[in-house]
């Protein structure tokens, strides 16, 4: 039986690039696990401080296992040889193939088993031998579970045919006490590591794997990423409460900086207050996506004029540190604002007057174009949402005026919030202000939409026209290609009608963002002499649109639990309003926990199958006195009483309620279909039983197509 010890792997290496290590280090940890089941070497839970996962820091990836098997499982190997009928003659001896098949696998053929599978019986040659030492097979998985890591473009380094993602320095492969004998990327395994390149430049010796940590601790290395992550927020809070207000830690950044260092160390700096005078948004994306800095905030949330830098060195002259962070920040800032300034000199209704000069498509126009038709479709929005025409025209037509200021030109990410600035600036109404911000609500996945009416009536005014243009411009995403994001753009649209609760009918206002692009479509063509008419595949329908919207909701629902199928069941009745929409997929997620649920989507499967076969006419009415059987006279009476009741529900769109009273239906249709034969000889009998069927079929489908509930 193979006795366990911990095994500890690690490749040091130049700094590695902090947005990918985390993913390197996963993934060579998962390969190195592989390489060991691979090898039926077990491996085993340890009881030590460390929990399952990767180790790594900016100059190295490790693995370390606290209870691997020593050495491999004895060895068993099937070597399938010829079939019986090949391998001996007419008297039972054995043939040439058959010799020379046991000769080569060492073994007397009369000690060959034999099988039988499905062509016959065959003989085998089976053996066993003792598993190999972990030891000797280890830089092997090393270099395997290497090679097999996400590096897009290994680079090369020194005269040698070796690549990596970085040049690689040091390895270290301990099993135990014990270095495991190989070489990888041209490095020869070793137990000697090396800790922080400046607190402790020299080399760390291992005694054994399981010191591992302990032993970098000491070399100032934090190799443990969730020790270093938890050492990094803790800095930050000191370094905060030092400065009087809470930072602003990012999810993202607190990663990015986690790979920077490995010796982390807070540092409390400070920037001119003059540069507070620049949209807040600038300086924080300065801070965190140019020089990994945190902001800090003071009580009400804004931005003061402290920061924390993280260094990777505890400085014996921590002033002298703090100098270099605010000496790199304070040129961007400076540049800030004077595009900020000059923005300000320029104004942003003139910078609008600019957009008649830019191209935003080439069959679409100019962004000047864009804006007039996303400021039609707004002022048409305004009434319904609530919202004054005039706000929505205003705020509609500064939009996109911001693109062409100086500071936007610089920091792409703040177009929007750029111009809600300058709107205030030159004193526009509040709302305008903030709706030219939230047009762009929701950014990204997981992001709010638009808070304000005004701000959630130009996002849909502007999402609609995206669509409805690119479609017109046959950019119709394929694959992964969708230049405009029209799929985010579709979903954007989606939820801000869902979630703001605007219950507008969806196709008619798609039909009118289509025909004002295929007015401006057909002018360009016109004006640069290219015909006066689109081609077919450069304008769609907006039915196809719709779809196209209702599409990208299967994704949105699915995220919240809502199964395939009852997606289906409403998305096949294509209600108008995706409000609706949503109002219709509650209720059968509702009803699809009703005992009877099961039972009735699976009639009216059938129910639609019947119908779906029928050629001629179905009666709109049934005839009562046509109903002669007991069963179709009893469904007769519960459906026109539950048409009854449920005829006010729908008009008031309460689906909950219909459905809940559609399902008493249940046991007068089970016991219709049990009791009688629908397609009777008699055609009169048959078509007054289809009407039956029929008028159940709509009454529910009046709310979804419930029978895409049914499993069957």
């Amino acid at each position: 039986m193979a006795d366990f010890l911990p095994l500890l792997i690690e490749l040091g290496t130049e700094e590695l690039p902090p947005k990918a290590l985390p993913e390197l280090a996963q993934a060579f940890h998962d390969g190195v696990l592989k390489g060991l089941a691979a090898r039926r070497i077990e491996v085993r839970e340890g009881t030590g401080e460390l929990p399952a996962g990767p180790l790594y820091s900016p100059r190295r990836l490790a693995v370390y296992l606290p209870a691997v098997a020593t050495q491999q499982p004895v060895q068993h190997s099937e070597v399938p040889g010829p079939y019986t009928n090949i391998g001996l003659d007419a008297e039972g001896k054995p043939t040439p193939a058959l010799l020379g098949f046991a000769q080569k696998n060492g073994i007397e053929w009369e000690k060959l088993d034999r099988v039988t599978d499905a062509k016959g019986m065959r003989f085998v040659a089976r053996s066993s031998r003792p598993g190999a030492a972990t030891a000797e097979l280890l830089a092997e998985i090393t270099a395997e579970a290497l090679k097999a890591l996400p590096v897009p473009k290994p680079m090369r380094w020194g005269d040698r045919d070796i690549s990596f993602v970085r040049p690689a320095h040091w390895l270290v492969i301990l099993l135990g006490r014990d270095v495991a004998p190989g070489e990888v990327l041209g490095l020869k395994s070793d137990r000697m590591s090396r800790g922080h390149r400046f607190h402790h430049a020299k080399g760390v010796w291992l005694n054994e794997a399981g010191e591992y940590v302990q032993a970098l601790r000491e070399a100032k290395v934090l190799v443990d990423p969730r020790e270093r992550r938890q050492r990094i927020r803790a800095e930050i809070a000191a370094a905060a409460k030092e400065a009087g207000g809470q930072a602003r830690v990012p999810e993202a950044l607190l990663e990015e900086v986690n790979c920077l260092v490995e010796w982390p160390k807070a540092i409390v700096c400070s920037f001119g207050r003059e540069f507070l005078r620049v949209p807040q948004e600038a300086l924080v994306l300065t801070m965190e996506t140019n020089q990994k800095f945190f902001p800090v905030l003071d009580a009400e949330g804004k931005l003061s004029e402290k920061f924390i830098g993280i260094a990777n060195i505890e400085s014996k002259d921590p002033a002298e540190v703090r100098k270099g962070y605010e000496r790199v920040i304070r040129p961007r800032f400076a540049d800030a604002a004077f595009f900020c300034d000059e923005d300000l000199k320029q104004g942003l209704p003139a910078m609008a007057q600019g957009l008649r000069t830019v191209t935003y498509q080439q069959k679409l126009g100019t962004l000047d174009d864009k804006c007039q038709r996303v400021a039609t479709l707004a002022r048409e929005l305004a009434s319904p949402a609530g919202v004054a025409p005039a706000d929505a025209d205003r705020a509609a037509s500064l939009a996109k005026a911001d693109l062409l200021s100086r500071l936007v030109g610089e920091f792409p990410e703040l177009q929007g919030t750029a111009g809600r600035y300058y709107a205030v600036a030159a004193g526009e109404l509040p709302t305008v202000a903030a709706a030219i911000d939230e047009a762009y609500m929701p950014r990204f996945a997981g992001d709010a939409i638009a808070p304000s009416p005004l701000g959630r009536v130009l996002a849909i005014a502007e999402r609609l026209d995206t669509l409805a243009g690119g479609f017109a411009a046959g950019l119709k995403p394929t694959g992964n290609k969708d230049p405009f994001a029209l799929r985010r753009n579709a979903l954007g649209l989606a939820r801000t009608l869902i979630e703001g609760g605007l219950d507008l009918d969806l196709l008619p206002w798609i039909d009118r963002a289509i025909g004002l692009v295929r007015k401006d479509v057909e002018r360009i063509g016109a004006d640069a002499g290219t015909g006066g008419k689109p081609t077919p595949e450069d304008m769609f329908s907006g039915s196809h649109l719709q779809e196209f919207i209702i599409d990208r909701l299967r994704g949105y629902y699915a995220e919240q639990g809502v199964p395939a199928t009852q997606f289906d069941a409403v998305a096949e009745v294509r209600p108008g309003s995706l409000v609706d929409f949503d109002k219709r997929l509650k209720a059968i997620a509702e009803f699809a926990r009703l005992r009877e649920a099961s039972s009735l989507a699976a009639a009216n499967k059938r129910i639609r199958n019947i119908l779906r076969k029928v050629e001629t006419p179905i009666p709109a009415q049934v005839d009562p006195r046509k109903l002669a059987e007991p069963a179709e006279q009893a469904l007769n009476a519960a459906l026109a009483a539950a048409l009854a009741d449920t005829d006010p529900l729908l008009a008031q769109r309460d689906y909950v309620a219909t459905l809940k009273r559609l399902a008493a239906l249940q046991l007068p249709v089970d016991n219709f279909f049990e009791r009688t034969l629908v397609m009777a000889e008699d055609p009169a009998v048959r078509d007054n039983r289809l009407a039956l069927l029929k008028l159940i079929a709509d009454r529910f489908a009046a709310v979804a197509a419930v029978e895409q509930l049914s499993a069957g």
